[in-house]
C-alpha cells in the first residue's frame, strides 16, 4: 500500500503525516478544518470501491443523503448515476466513486439543508485529500462529473458543456473524461430530458474502453 506523504497541517495536529489506508484517510478528512465545511458537516465522506480500480469517478461534493449516510452517490444524483451504470453494462463494483470535496456544503432553510456550491478556495483546500485518495487507489483513468470535479482533476477552469465527451489529460498525464454531473440532468428542462440522458450516456460510454482494454489483455 502506498504511503502518501503530506506537509504538516496548521489546522489540526491530529492529522497524520502519512496516509496509508482509506481508513486513515477517512479519519483525517473527518478531523480536517482547513476550510469552513468540516465543522457543520455530520461527517466526511470519502469514496468507496475497490482499491486498484481501473476507473475513478469523481463528483463535486457529498449531498444531504451522503452526509448522513457517510457514503458517496446514494442520493437522487447517485441513483441516476447507478441507472446509467446499469444501462452501460458496467457495475459499481468495478468503479471507485468519490467526490472532489469531502464535506457537505449547505445553507439552512427552516429545517432543510440546501446544497450550496463550494467556493474555489474550499475545493483547493480539499485537493490534497483527493490526491491522497488517488495515490491509494491508483486508477488508470477518471470520469469528472461536473465543473468542480473537472477543475480539481485538470487543475484549470473547465467549461463542461464545451469540453464534455472527450478524453483530456491532467498535468500528470492521467486521462480524464469530462461530462455533466447527474444533478444537472435532474435540474434540466423536462422537455429535453430524454435527449440530455442519451447525450450523457454517450459521454460516459467512452469510458467503456477502460474495461475493454483489460478484457483484451486477459485474452492475450
Amino acid at each position: 500500500m502506498p504511503m502518501v506523504r503530506r506537509n504538516a497541517l496548521p489546522a489540526s495536529d491530529r492529522m497524520p503525516a502519512t496516509i496509508s489506508s482509506l481508513q486513515e484517510l477517512s479519519a483525517a478528512t473527518h478531523a480536517c478544518r482547513e476550510c469552513p465545511l468540516g465543522a457543520p458537516a455530520t461527517q466526511s465522506v470519502i469514496g468507496e470501491g475497490p482499491l486498484h480500480a481501473r476507473l475513478m469517478v469523481v463528483g463535486e461534493q457529498p449531498g444531504d443523503k451522503e452526509d448522513l449516510a457517510g457514503r458517496p452517490f446514494v442520493g437522487p444524483a447517485g441513483r441516476l448515476f447507478d441507472r446509467a451504470v446499469a444501462q452501460l453494462g458496467w457495475s459499481r463494483e468495478q468503479l471507485y466513486v468519490t467526490n472532489a470535496l469531502k464535506h457537505f456544503k449547505y445553507e439552512l432553510r427552516g429545517k432543510r439543508r440546501i446544497h450550496k456550491s463550494p467556493a474555489q478556495r474550499e475545493a483547493e483546500a480539499c485537493h490534497h485529500w483527493l490526491e491522497s485518495e488517488i495515490a491509494l487507489v491508483g486508477p488508470e483513468a477518471f470520469i469528472a462529473l461536473g465543473a468542480v470535479a473537472a477543475r480539481s482533476l485538470l487543475r484549470r477552469p473547465v467549461a463542461v458543456t464545451r469540453e464534455r465527451g472527450h478524453w483530456l489529460e491532467d498535468p500528470a498525464g492521467r486521462r480524464v473524461l469530462v461530462t455533466l454531473h447527474p444533478s444537472a440532468l435532474l435540474r434540466g428542462d423536462p422537455a429535453q430530458k430524454a435527449a440530455a440522458w442519451q447525450a450523457w450516456l454517450a459521454d460516459l460510454s467512452l469510458a467503456s474502453q477502460v474495461f475493454e482494454a483489460r478484457a483484451r489483455a486477459a485474452r492475450r
